[in-house]
């Protein structure tokens, strides 16, 4: 059966805290969303605030292949006409084939939050459905608070979606707005709903997660009969956000045999999370199902065994299917075999594992940790299988921080490596001692190997590891950076007592990683270079 989806990430998505898009940011995922296959896009509320205003008039010169834009709004105020409405002519102002009107269907909320009869409330809800479906050519009716609504009248709860059908809608939304309903009621509920109005519009499902359940209700609604799902991507919304699309669309497609997106928007399903998670400059969540770093991440060496002789003795799917990959962990808790497939999924023979695994627990046992310092991996399996060439050779460093009164502080990093034959003493300043530091190591080393001009640090981390007996100040700390060349990211790892050695330790895997990766030659010390 066809499910539609309705993406309201633009609109619910970005009620939720720590997430903001400006109307640029709105085109570009709009664009994107399209690009996904979803079948409309809530784009905002223009009743609400000038952002959404100005997204709706640029967004007139978009060129969707395929989803509808939705305009989003209440019911006239009962002081007002539709026609005398701002919210609702913003709506029409909008200009666009869609628009989703909500409505109360909780007599709670009509007598305590609206103050009106709830002969007042159907009248309104009647009134402003028939206004928009005479102007606009799909309209949707979201049924707010519904499933609270039916718990408390469920014969006041279905007039409000009568009188809605009635009035024209072409779908009506069932909404589980504070989140709080469970499977088995979500599903009675709907087939209560489907048996009384299955001859009028389409049902759809909207529910928030405050339980931690909406992914599950949604799916719960589908099998009570609905065909129109809402949810944003990533799960961001209102308190703990709506359902999540990244979870709702693989379980319908893969696992209830659904059509949605289609297989090959479904396969770019990874991209789209992190690109909108990307625009709104928050971290997709690593253990996020289907689209997660760590959602095919084998770490246990039993289970690392198993999924190289049958991805399904520990894989749900096949990641490809929503654009994810394996990943095979290493650390402590490897067995040989986590070694063998990480260094195969790096492309690198091992003649002994079990010297690079002894190698790793040792490491680790001292706060290294590997699962996401890949390229730190890679050259520790170089250097105990003897294939590692160093590129340089540091001979000391310094660095210096300096705080001039009210201004910031400047940092500044003197260095000398030899690089074959060669000897380079190098400084540079930067905004603290590790950009100081990395500044002065890839000017040292550039003109030997050019490039490194292309490498840039773009995320820095510091954890401390081990507490000290006498001083927490003295712990060890584990600095994970993360550099890329515009192409390609890696992560590196360093671990010292020291702050900055950890900090050195890391950037100089991010340089020899990058070096390694394009079969860059180390210089040697009969060398000739032109410098």
């Amino acid at each position: 059966m066809k499910i539609e989806i309705y993406d309201t990430t633009l609109r619910d998505g970005s009620q939720g805290e720590s997430v903001s898009f400006s109307s640029q940011d709105k085109c570009r995922v709009a664009e994107q969303l399209d690009a996904a296959g979803m079948d409309f896009i809530e784009g905002g509320w223009p009743g609400s605030n000038p952002r959404d205003v100005d997204f709706f008039e640029r967004a007139r010169s978009l060129k969707l292949s395929h989803a509808r834009l939705a305009a989003f709004g209440a019911t006239r105020r009962n002081s007002l006409t539709c026609g005398t409405d701002p919210s609702i002519q913003a709506l029409l102002r909008a200009e666009v084939p869609v628009v989703t009107i909500f409505g109360k269907s909780w007599n709670l909320h009509v007598t305590d939050a609206l103050r009106l009869t709830l002969e007042e409330n159907l009248e309104i809800i009647a009134d402003t459905v028939r206004y928009l479906v005479e102007r606009v050519p799909f309209v949707i009716y979201d049924a707010e608070h519904f499933f609270d609504g039916h718990k408390a009248d469920a014969d006041y709860a279905m007039k409000t979606l009568r009188v809605a059908a009635e009035a024209g809608a072409q779908r009506i939304v069932l909404c589980d707005t504070n989140g709080g309903s469970l499977p088995d009621e979500i599903a009675d509920t709907t087939r209560k709903v489907k048996a009384e109005i299955d001859a009028g519009p389409l049902l759809g499902i909207h529910c928030h997660n405050d339980g931690d359940l909406a992914v599950a209700n949604s799916l719960a609604a589908i099998g009570a009969g609905a065909a129109h799902v809402q949810g944003t991507i990533n799960g961001y919304g209102e308190r703990c956000g709506n359902a999540n699309l990244c979870s709702v669309i693989p379980n319908l497609e893969l696992k209830l045999g659904h059509a949605t997106i289609g297989a090959n928007a479904l396969a770019r399903l990874r991209d789209t999370a992190r690109f909108v998670s990307e625009i709104a400059n928050l971290s997709l969540d690593s253990r996020a199902a289907f689209i997660g770093d760590s959602a095919f991440a084998h770490k246990g060496g039993v289970h690392v065994s198993a999924v190289e002789r049958n991805p399904e003795t520990y894989e749900h799917v096949r990641p490809e299917l929503v654009g994810n990959r394996r990943r095979i962990l290493v650390s402590d808790l490897s067995g040989r075999s986590n070694v063998q497939a990480k260094s195969r999924e790096l492309g690198l023979e091992l003649q002994d594992e079990q010297r690079v695994l002894d190698e790793l627990k040792r490491l680790e046992h001292d706060g290294y940790e590997f699962e996401a310092a890949e390229a730190s991996f890679e050259l520790l399996v170089r250097k105990t299988c003897g294939t590692y060439r160093p590129f340089f050779e540091l001979l000391g460093f310094r660095v210096i921080d300096e705080h001039r009164g009210s201004l910031m502080p400047m940092s500044e990093a003197t260095l000398k490596v030899r690089v074959g034959q060669h000897i380079e003493h190098t400084a540079a300043s930067g905004n603290g001692p590790v950009n100081a530091l990395d500044g002065a190591l890839r000017r040292a080393l550039e003109k030997f190997y050019p490039a490194l001009a292309e490498v840039r640090l773009v995320d820095y981390k510091v954890r401390v590891i081990t507490g000290h007996p006498l001083s927490g100040t003295a712990s060890l700390v584990r600095v994970l950076i993360y550099s890329s060349d515009g192409g390609a990211q890696w992560g590196t790892v360093g671990v010292s007592a020291n702050i900055v050695e950890a900090s050195w330790r890391a950037l100089v895997d991010a340089v020899e990683y990058k070096l390694v990766r394009d079969g860059v030659a180390p210089i040697m010390e009969d060398a000739e270079v032109a410098v």
